[in-house]
């Protein structure tokens, strides 16, 4: 798999110690661009040392020891590691990137330091199939759109159908996961779906619900 220059082929092939930026509600899904606004000063030196290094950033959730989040650090236990492939300064102290997915990873430990902001040991064993080609092929591609169109119906929203119908499998499930206005819980299982077939599963399964959850709250008072 190539993410910007370089060929990732194997968990081997990312590095062992990243840093992490910690972001509620956040996801970050191999093969797939994540745009983000830095400003914190912590974060802003925590860029300025990736751009020196791999380019490498780990993406995960803040724990609070309830659901997914069980780990004794206060972060998740799974991340996606993702490489810095489009950087700009604004002139106002802030720097707007794209982070390409890479693979998921296991937080195996915290490393200490005086560093501003957070760094840990990652493992991507778990996730080899990361770096290889997804099967597309099992994905209820019709489910998945039903369920947007549903979706968009109830949020009174539009969408780009030209640009959905292009849209590969992969493409499609992985986008609609990362805009999707879910909650921290949500985005995890989506995150650690074992392949995308899964993912597109889970992902119809959230929504259905919210809009079920919608629709009640909606309903007058009798």
């Amino acid at each position: 798999m190539k993410v910007g220059n370089v060929d990732y082929r194997s968990p081997a092939a990312l590095p062992e110690i990243v840093p992490v930026f910690p972001l509620p509600a956040a996801l970050l899904l191999p093969r797939s661009d994540m745009p983000l606004n830095i400003f914190e000063p912590r974060y802003l030196a925590m860029i300025d040392q990736a751009l020196a290094g791999d380019r490498v950033i780990g993406m995960i959730q803040p724990g609070d020891n309830a659901g997914p989040c069980e780990e004794s650090v206060g972060l998740c236990s799974i991340g996606c590691a993702g490489r810095i492939t489009s950087f700009a300064e604004t002139g106002d102290g802030r720097y707007l990137i794209t982070l390409t997915g890479i693979a998921r990873f296991h937080v195996t430990e915290e490393i200490e330091g005086d560093q501003p902001y957070r760094v840990c040991r990652i493992s991507a064993a778990r996730f080899g199939d990361d770096f290889a080609d997804v099967d597309e092929t099992d994905v209820d591609r019709d489910a998945v759109l039903q369920t947007f169109r549903e979706y968009l119906m109830a949020n009174d929203l539009q969408a780009d159908w030209d640009s959905v119908d292009r849209a590969s499998n992969e493409i499609l499930v992985n986008s609609l996961s990362m805009m999707a206005p879910f909650g921290a819980a949500e985005k995890q299982a989506l995150l650690e779906a074992p392949n995308l077939r899964t993912r597109a599963e889970t992902l119809v399964a959230i929504t259905e619900l919210l809009l079920a959850r919608e629709g009640d709250e909606s309903r007058p008072l009798q």
